[in-house]
């Protein structure tokens, strides 16, 4: 049985197999240990019944007034896990988490070739609020969806009334 639990320390000398799938982005240790000090419960693993990491979530609370929110910064399963539901069980704890602390939306950035993750999303509640010009950098640069999610909080769903103009990555607040 998989077991989701708060992410540790050690886990970043085992989770390659997760981080080496080419859609995942991954960060320096710096960047995690970070993520990890500051908001530890918005940090979460899927551990196999043998001790692999089978996915992660990695995500902070941020924003001031109604722009409180959950940020996703990464979501990955690696790929001999997938279409198991841990991405919606990962997911939906950061939903939960950011409940609690009273968000009004959860957010996430994701490339707008990842069509698969963008149905998934979509699925999970999600809308396009706006495009980011070149926000992935490569040859060439990709832009991404910022998509987005209200939360009980937002009862207007005011979060969650997309912009129809595109936005560049400096102009995000």
């Amino acid at each position: 049985m998989t077991t989701l639990r708060p992410f540790r320390c050690e886990d970043m000398f085992h989770f390659n197999n997760v981080n080496l799938d080419p859609l995942t982005e991954t960060y320096g240790l710096s960047f995690y240990l970070q993520y990890l000090a500051h908001w530890p419960e918005y940090f979460q693993v899927a551990e196999s019944p043998s001790g692999v990491i089978m996915g992660y979530i990695m995500g902070k609370a941020e924003g001031h007034g109604e722009n409180w929110h959950g940020h996703v910064t990464a979501l990955t399963v690696a790929p001999e896990y997938r279409r198991l539901g841990l991405a919606k069980q990962l997911m939906a704890i950061l939903e939960d988490i950011s409940e609690k602390k009273r968000c009004y939306f959860v957010d996430l950035f994701v490339r707008v070739s990842n069509l698969v993750a963008i149905t998934m999303y979509k699925l999970l509640g999600y809308i396009v609020y706006r495009t980011v010009l070149q926000y992935y950098s490569g040859d060439p640069d990709e832009d991404a969806y910022d998509m987005r999610k209200a939360l009980s909080r937002d009862e207007q769903r005011k979060s969650v009334i997309p912009l129809t103009h595109p936005v560049r990555p400096e102009d995000i607040e």
